[in-house]
């Protein structure tokens, strides 16, 4: 029986060995790739006093969830493997926890952490929140 796979992406070389890993364990079954759209990210990057600001920051991001699945797509190339790819909105621990329950997935496989430095320690790590909120296994890869 196949299964369904979901791999959050953000860019960072953990998400990207943890998509490496779910490429080479779950060859054969259905792989999604996830960006989550941060919107507390728009506080710390939005121009301030700018018109239109957070609809363009939303565009930004959206433009780089794009890339992020493009690249993510020449790697599953050299396995053979078509990604199926999703952008949702909002807190990433939740957002992960919530779209994997809504849409049946079988195993979450996700770097060990995607942020650094200060803002690791201020936002906690989102693997973490994941292991404990998820009802399906999770696998953190370092």
């Amino acid at each position: 029986m196949t299964k369904q796979i979901i791999v959050p992406i953000d860019g960072s070389p953990q998400s990207d060995d943890a998509l490496d890993y779910a490429l080479e364990e779950f060859a054969g079954h259905d792989i999604t790739v996830l960006h989550v759209i941060d919107p507390i990210d728009a506080g710390y990057s939005a121009p301030v006093g700018m018109p239109g600001g957070s609809e363009e920051w939303y565009e930004n991001a959206q433009k780089e969830s794009e890339a992020l699945f493009e690249e993510a797509q020449e790697v599953a190339d050299e396995y053979g493997v078509t990604l199926d790819t999703a952008t949702e909105l909002g807190r990433p621990a939740r957002t992960i926890v919530g779209y994997a329950d809504d849409e049946g997935f079988d195993q979450i496989v996700m770097g060990s952490h995607g942020r650094s430095g200060v803002s690791r320690i201020l936002l906690g790590s989102v693997a973490e929140t994941v292991v404990r909120r998820a009802t399906m296994p999770v696998t953190v890869v370092r």
